[in-house]
């Protein structure tokens, strides 16, 4: 793994966040290759993966461990019961990256267990390079080892925006959590552990 901030410190994060709500069933929004929800259902999770990109969904489904679907957030807006109901979690896992979020986020809700958490794990706002304001960002992944094929645009939020974005779609923020470096007192991500008592309308 060549992310450093993922070797040490994210990656394990979003798994303990994940299994702090001992979920029997979860959904991994923009799970990519899969790897966390591999890492969950071998605790015996019944974990769905679902990723706009078809390639890491083919490669997701060729290493196995759970069930992989191709949709892409508008697809998941426009449809959300085809994905099921009833998940005791759902995980956005540096995964909400577009400046049009909050149609998607409020399909996930009709998915949502009664007591059910969404939890998304984001770039830590006082991280960011460039002015505290909303907008597109590139990541060119200079800072990081070896070669990358391509530059990653995506749209930067303050916390203030998240908080809102958030509340128009219907979610309660119930914790924020700041997974640190064990080396040095910096955040290397924002946690936000979320959930919907608000009946969808």
């Amino acid at each position: 793994m060549r992310i450093e901030s993922r070797r040490v410190v994210t990656d394990a994060a979003i798994v303990a966040a994940v299994l702090h709500g001992s979920p029997r069933r979860v959904l991994d929004v923009g799970c990519g290759e899969g790897w966390l929800a591999r890492s969950l259902a071998e605790g015996g999770i019944d974990v769905t993966g679902v990723d706009a990109s078809t390639p890491l969904i083919d490669a997701a489904r060729t290493l196995g461990g759970a069930t992989f679907l191709a949709m892409s957030y508008q697809q998941i807006a426009a449809d959300p019961s085809s994905l099921g109901s009833g998940f005791d979690t759902i995980v956005a896992n540096f995964s909400i990256l577009d400046d049009d979020a909050e149609e998607p986020l409020r399909a996930l809700r009709s998915m949502l267990s009664d007591s059910g958490r969404l939890i998304i794990q984001t770039a830590h706002p006082l991280l960011a390079e460039g002015a505290y304001v909303d907008g597109w960002r590139t990541e060119t992944f200079d800072a990081f080892p070896g070669e990358w094929p391509e530059s990653m645009p995506w749209y930067f939020r303050t916390l203030g925006s998240w908080s809102r974005l958030l509340a128009s779609a219907g979610y309660v923020i119930a914790e924020i959590r700041e997974p640190m470096y064990p080396d040095r007192p910096v955040p290397a991500s924002m946690m936000f552990v979320c959930n919907s008592p608000v009946s969808i309308s």
